[in-house]
């Protein structure tokens, strides 16, 4: 604990040691965050958003990550670097992985194609080899034959910036679904059209306006008549703004005909229509959005949209980050699936037993996904089934006897926990 002394000649308070108000130029200020996502074409303004941000949000909950694998493509160990950094921890200044992640897919799905763009690197990415420190989401404005044009957000200004840069370090990545959510005839793009109209007709009903026809008792076809019947119109107008209740008052001989009615068409009709139609094609119901949907329906979700949108944001990274001697050397970067999230609480002592007896997992994984601390023993981190007694002068391998078995004599185990670098879970 340090002293007295200590605390001050080095502690530091936010207020007291701030600088002096008018001092110093830190940069463009905004009263919103200018790097934040702004949904256009009309995205914004409909329940399409909600869905976007549910899949979003369920892509981003995946982990994603550099790892190493051994020569049969399998997973052995995750590479700590700056490239896991920041698809795990801190994406930038202002966004960390899952959130990158996220600001990635609700981008796709508004532009139809969303570019990923390295901004800081070790060394010039034209030039060989490089590292990567920080990753940003671009907009894609111009193509050309082996470059794009990208609006990217720049740290250093605070502002959104056009740059262009070569295909082959940026990672373009196209929606999967792009026939059913971006085209212009398709289900989503029409339900969108749909639904502005409805706003337009809503925001016209609720105007305030009475939308009335005064049929007064002579024929209109003079100039007189016609002025006449303006000076009219123009007093009942006259008397409903100055009433305190919207009251006026006509002759016996005149008619008055109200239109602002609702409008009978079959406009609610088609948008119940092709929302359903949007459901079935996306592979989504209602109670994905409302958290009701049981395991085969988050599993069918999972497998149609979650998995497709997952996978082309990991391929297009793996192709465009890694370089071909890093893929030869085992490199790669993959995505894993948490098989508990879905699993309720009463069925996890049964899932434990029949995983650990079947030494799969150790205990203390078991009970890392549980949320406990690791138990401080080392039978615990051992795959063998416990419900067997070793035999009369007999004595389970230890950790390192294993380590020392050949490798095709080892037991495979699913990647729920950290694995070390010859392939064995520590």
């Amino acid at each position: 604990m340090p002293t007295f002394k200590d605390r001050l000649q080095h502690a530091w308070n936010a207020f007291m040691n701030k600088d002096p108000t008018g001092k110093r130029y830190y940069g463009n200020s905004s009263y919103y965050r200018p790097d934040r996502l702004v949904l256009t074409r009309g995205n914004e303004r409909t329940i399409i958003t909600a869905i976007y941000n549910k899949i979003a949000m369920d892509v981003a909950s995946i982990k994603i990550e550099h790892v190493k694998l051994d020569e049969n493509k399998r997973y052995l160990y995750t590479i700590d670097g700056d490239l896991s950094d920041c698809l795990t921890l801190s994406a930038n200044l202002d966004q960390t992985g899952r959130t990158f992640i996220q600001d990635v897919v609700m981008s796709m799905f508004d532009e139809g194609c969303v570019a990923i763009v390295p901004v800081d690197t070790t060394l010039n990415p034209m030039t060989g080899a490089y590292k990567i420190n920080s990753l940003r989401t671009g907009k894609i404005m111009e193509w050309y034959p082996d470059r794009v044009k990208v609006k990217v957000y720049n740290e250093q200004s605070g502002k959104k910036e056009d740059i262009i840069l070569p295909k082959s370090i940026v990672a373009i990545i196209e929606n999967p679904m792009y026939a059913v959510m971006n085209e212009y005839n398709s289900v989503m793009q029409r339900l969108i059209r749909k639904l502005a109209i409805l706003d337009a007709i809503d925001e016209q009903s609720g105007s305030g306006k009475l939308d009335l026809i005064i049929q007064l008792p002579y024929i209109i076809k003079t100039e007189a008549r016609r002025q006449q019947a303006e000076n009219r119109r123009k007093e009942i107008e006259e008397q409903l703004a100055s009433s305190n209740y919207g009251i006026a008052y006509t002759d016996g001989t005149e008619k008055i005909t109200q239109l602002n009615r609702s409008v009978e068409n079959n406009l609610m009709s088609q948008i119940e229509y092709l929302t359903s139609m949007l459901f079935s094609q996306l592979g989504m119901t209602p109670e994905i959005l409302n958290g009701t949907a049981d395991e085969t329906t988050m599993t069918n979700y999972n497998n149609r949209i979650i998995e497709p949108v997952i996978s082309a944001i990991v391929d297009e990274m793996k192709r465009k980050f890694l370089t071909k001697t890093a893929r030869t050397q085992g490199q790669s970067i993959m995505f894993f699936k948490d098989p508990f999230k879905l699993v309720p609480a009463t069925s996890i002592p049964d899932m434990a037993d029949k995983l650990t007896r079947n030494e799969i997992m150790s205990s203390n994984e078991v009970r890392q996904v549980m949320g406990m601390k690791p138990v401080n023993d080392p039978q615990a981190d051992q795959l063998r089934n416990k419900n067997i007694n070793a035999s009369d002068g007999q004595e389970f391998a230890s950790t390192q006897d294993e380590e020392e078995t050949p490798a095709d004599n080892k037991v495979n185990t699913i990647n729920t926990g950290g694995i070390n670098q010859n392939g064995y879970k520590v």
